[in-house]
């Protein structure tokens, strides 16, 4: 009997979840934010509705964003036409470019490291066998490899995938988990139409990317180069924010739906989620963090304000917003990897820009508040 009770029983790790490296990518095609009101009524047939347009220009002008990049190009849309009309039928079509696209567009981490498990989250491409299974055939990772796929969470999805993460690493001695994101923003191109605000947000600000991290505990650190450990996980629904933020796939494509409350409730809420997931550790001054933030323009300057952060500390995610867009979850990857980057460059003491402890927050429908807290490493690991 004590042999069946042992039997499959996992040992588990004697440290924390931390991530060991992180991967990027971005489609080749890209766009000016400043020419894109231009390109986007153009290519829609729409540059009759000359009022529509001069609100969309002020929209992507205030958006903070300078370019974006997409898998969604000209002769894509020329050769599916159904694609740039508002509501026609195009959910074929576009599943059809998208299913094989996610996958490819997951970049390999830099690592050497031996895959145990495989996390996989993307907003678009939901098919079967997933994109979780393609990317296990494009890496050549073992076929005996742990998979999990998870389609259709949108924006917070890192901070859930990092908290399911650290339990698969910490759990399981010796596991290496790689940790991917890819998110392509076709599913929400559509025509633009007065009485769809949030559809003209989207098309505004969502652009492409994909990230690929290795995760594990008990780093080696003879072959491995811990970047942040992972010291708590936790997540929140907002409170009287039913409807919020909501996204539907239809004939269509995906519609998204974002009410003008969402930097609002987010800023009145972000304190009692930052107070759960910190638990006994107490910030006076949220200064002595470092910050990672899922991005929107107003939804930033509402939680500087509210948290009387220094404008320096949203520097790493106000270049991201900038020269990517809203990436989805993926977003806050490309903007902890720029942190850790700009540390090694200026010659910070940590990869949190000098900060030991900092957060990532993802932020998405519902609406859920993700907040992972992190704890930086020394630069001079890596020398």
């Amino acid at each position: 009997m004590s042999s069946l009770e042992n039997f499959g029983r996992r040992t588990s790790a004697q440290g924390l979840e931390t991530i060991l490296s992180i991967g990027k990518a971005n489609p080749a095609n890209y766009i000016s934010q400043a020419d894109f009101s231009d390109y986007y009524f153009r290519i829609t047939k729409s540059e009759h509705i000359v009022q529509l347009k001069k609100k969309f220009k002020r929209t992507c002008e205030k958006s903070m964003i300078r370019k974006r990049h997409f898998v969604l190009t000209e002769e894509i849309i020329y050769q599916n036409p159904n694609i740039t009309t508002y509501i026609g039928k195009s959910l074929d079509i576009r599943q059809q470019i998208i299913v094989p696209e996610v996958p490819k567009l997951a970049p390999e981490a830099a690592s050497k490291a031996t895959i145990t498990h495989l996390m996989f989250s993307a907003i678009s491409g939901v098919d079967m066998p997933g994109a979780d299974y393609h990317l296990t055939k494009l890496l050549g990772l073992p076929s005996s490899i742990k998979r999990v796929m998870m389609y259709f969470q949108g924006c917070y999805a890192s901070g859930t995938i990092l908290r399911m993460a650290k339990d698969f690493a910490e759990n399981n001695a010796g596991a290496r988990v790689l940790v991917g994101s890819s998110d392509i923003s076709f599913g929400t191109f559509r025509a633009p139409n007065e009485h769809d605000t949030p559809s003209l947000i989207g098309n505004a600000i969502m652009g492409d990317g994909a990230v690929a991290m290795i995760i594990g505990a008990d780093p080696d650190l003879l072959k491995e180069r811990p970047l942040f450990q992972i010291i708590s996980a936790t997540e929140n629904i907002v409170p009287d924010s039913h409807g919020a933020i909501e996204g539907h796939l239809r004939e269509a494509g995906l519609s998204i739906h974002l009410s003008k409350d969402v930097p609002k409730l987010i800023a009145n809420n972000i304190e009692s989620c930052l107070a759960q997931a910190l638990n006994l550790m107490s910030f006076e001054d949220w200064n002595r963090l470092f910050w990672i933030v899922h991005p929107g323009n107003a939804i930033l300057d509402q939680i500087e304000l509210i948290l009387r952060l220094k404008k320096e500390k949203l520097l790493a995610t106000q270049h991201v917003l900038s020269e990517f867009g809203n990436m989805f979850s993926g977003t806050v990857f490309f903007i902890l990897d720029k942190m850790r980057r700009k540390s090694l460059e200026v010659g910070k003491a940590t990869t949190g820009e000098g900060q030991e402890w900092g957060v990532l927050c993802g932020l998405g429908a519902g609406i859920t508040v993700d907040i992972v807290v992190l704890r930086s490493f020394p630069t001079n690991t890596f020398h």
